[in-house]
């Protein structure tokens, strides 16, 4: 069977960013990542819409109304 993949794909890259001196600590590579990441214009991911799982409001419940029959209403859904 033949392979539509060449050798040189399925050989890992060579890093991206490489440093030429010094011995910079992980923050300091990590803040030069997201510096470069940010320039390169890639919109960054959208944040994730929440559900209504995950909604306080939904387990807030409203007031009870007042006067003739308000006990009644209380029960009824809105």
């Amino acid at each position: 069977m033949s392979s539509d993949v060449s050798p040189a794909e399925d050989a890992p890259s060579l890093p991206t960013i490489r440093v030429e001196r010094g011995n910079p600590t992980p923050q300091q590579l990590a803040a030069l990542t997201v510096v470069l990441a940010a320039a390169s214009g890639e919109p960054a991911p959208a944040p994730a819409r929440r559900t209504l799982w995950t909604a306080r409001s939904r387990f807030a419940r409203p007031r009870p109304s007042v006067g003739p029959g308000g006990w009644r209403a209380s029960a009824l859904p809105r």
